[in-house]
């Protein structure tokens, strides 16, 4: 089996040719020719343009990661199929909530030294923090990472509102309440804590606009770790600044930098410079065991190729 592996997730290549064995070839492309096909059983990369998909000509289109919106799978070969990989669930869960205990209990308020000039007037100062047992947490997107942020804020004693295309319960241990996303506007003005962590799709992207921060309570938190464009830019920018959002977590962006191209902004409004705001730079699910996880199960679906098995996580079938 001969596996090129392009972009962002080239430098793994070695990982893949130790869980393959010698029998594969894995190359290693830091881009896709300009020009020419594309040629090789299996092709790992997370974003394909138009032009690439047309010149590919391979078996399995096999996606590092969960999103596939940057793949152009209306142009690629009718016989390639596409696979996503997950593994990222447990890594954002707990980033997600530590984001929502930071945002109740609010450690930053206090000394980052206490020693003995900071302890007098620290003690006689303190203040009051919050709690988020009790508290509603809204949950926009139920599949495999909703449900890993759900079951642990179950554990904290949260309200959890599961919001998902079809309000259907899918997994009713996890939640309180499951809402179609038609009735988002009923689950905003109660969330103290709204996620996203739904795939960007025509129907999602600007799902969150200025008309539904503003039925946000104003102390909220927002954290996104689905993609930037579920919220409105420039609706965000503007509830943070003007406080009529209590605080936002973001950990994807609107704009990425791009090798070879002048440096840009996280956002092109000054999101980063908020105090409200915690910007991470994409980083909720990378974790050494997340790469495991994620090339084991890779390196799986190529062997499952290479024997003509049924693959796994099939996003898009032979046509």
């Amino acid at each position: 089996m001969h596996i090129k592996i392009v972009g962002l997730h080239a430098p793994n290549a070695p990982r893949l040719r130790a869980l393959l064995g010698v029998a594969h070839e894995v190359e290693a492309l830091d881009a896709f020719p300009k020009d020419g096909p594309i040629r090789a059983d299996v092709i790992i990369s997370n974003s394909v343009s138009a032009d690439e998909a047309a010149r590919i000509e391979c078996r399995l289109l096999q996606v590092p990661g969960a999103g596939s919106e940057q793949i152009a799978s209306e142009a690629l070969p009718g016989a390639t199929t596409v696979s996503n990989v997950h593994g990222h669930e447990v890594p954002i869960a707990e980033f997600t909530i530590h984001a929502v205990l930071e945002h109740f209990v609010q450690l930053w308020q206090y000394p980052a030294r206490l020693d003995a000039q900071a302890w007098a007037e620290a003690y006689a100062s303190r203040a009051q923090h919050d709690e988020a047992y009790g508290k509603t947490l809204a949950i926009v997107g139920f599949g495999h990472i909703g449900q890993e942020i759900a079951r642990r804020a179950k554990a904290l004693g949260m309200h959890v509102v599961a919001v998902t295309r079809s309000g259907k319960p899918t997994a009713p241990d996890l939640a309180d309440e499951f809402v179609a996303v038609s009735a988002l506007d009923s689950v905003l003005p109660r969330a103290r804590a709204l996620v996203l962590c739904c795939p960007l799709d025509d129907s999602t992207r600007g799902l969150i606009g200025a008309r539904e921060l503003a039925l946000l309570p104003p102390q909220a938190l927002l954290v996104n770790v689905a993609r930037a464009e579920v919220v409105e830019e420039q609706a965000l920018y503007e509830a943070l600044r003007d406080q009529r959002l209590g605080r936002a977590v973001l950990d994807v962006w609107y704009q990425y930098p791009k090798k070879g191209q002048p440096s840009v902004p996280p956002s092109r409004w000054p999101l980063h410079e908020l105090p409200n705001v915690r910007a991470t730079p994409h980083i909720s699910a990378m974790t050494p065991a997340l790469l495991e996880r994620r090339y084991s199960f890779m390196a799986k679906n190529i062997l499952r190729l290479h024997e003509g098995q049924p693959l796994l996580n099939v996003i898009r079938s032979p046509q």
